[in-house]
């Protein structure tokens, strides 16, 4: 990632205004969490989290995307994608603080305000922002625990033809934003199996 640096005034809105949908905080509380902000641009097929090292930091990504992805046998597997005003991080790696397996890669020029982990700590511990910090990192937990079932799921009840429908429906502009293999790796299908889904669903359409 790019060196970190001052948080903008854009950037704090957009971060003020993602995490209300976790927690609020009042005007007070808001000053004592500007602190402890950073904030980092990752260019496109850079990398934010890489198998081996520990994940440092959690962010919130106020432009831009990025894909989770795994290698086996020299193949990459992905497994999710994140966009504007979503958070981010290899978390199991985070809140250990050990060395992770997942790769999460900017799909194009990704701008995020970050928390690194020593900053988590210690927003935890202080007086006005503790509370909510417990309560913002209970509820990113439950979301993404929801998310891993819904995908776990997908694969076990639908074919691939009806996550890509899902996806359309779900997701259909931000689709246009990623390239046609990883939509078909994140699928679990071959690029020409994706090919002869969309132009059926063009035929139906």
């Amino acid at each position: 990632m790019k060196c970190h640096q001052s948080v903008s005034v854009n950037e704090l809105k957009a971060f003020r205004h993602g995490i209300a949908a976790y927690v609020n905080f009042n005007d007070e509380e808001w000053d004592a969490v500007i602190p402890f902000l950073s904030s980092s641009t990752i260019k496109k097929k850079d990398h934010f989290a890489v198998n081996g090292e520990v994940c440092e930091h959690i962010g919130f990504i106020v432009e831009g995307s990025v894909r989770f992805y795994h290698l086996k046998d020299g193949a990459e597997i992905t497994g999710y994608f994140c966009f504007e005003n979503e958070f981010v991080s290899a978390y199991k790696s985070y809140l250990t603080q050990q060395p992770g397996i997942t790769y999460i890669q900017a799909l194009e020029e990704t701008q995020l305000v970050l928390i690194s982990y020593h900053n988590m700590q210690l927003m935890l511990k202080h007086p006005l922002l503790g509370y909510k910090m417990e309560r913002f990192g209970r509820l990113v937990a439950e979301h993404y625990l929801c998310c891993y079932e819904d995908r776990v799921t997908s694969f076990i009840l639908q074919t691939p033809e009806e996550r890509y429908l899902q996806m359309l429906e779900t997701n259909g502009a931000i689709l246009l934003r990623i390239p046609q293999h990883y939509v078909a790796n994140f699928l679990g299908i071959t690029p020409v199996s994706l090919s002869r889904i969309r132009r059926r669903t063009l035929v139906h359409s």
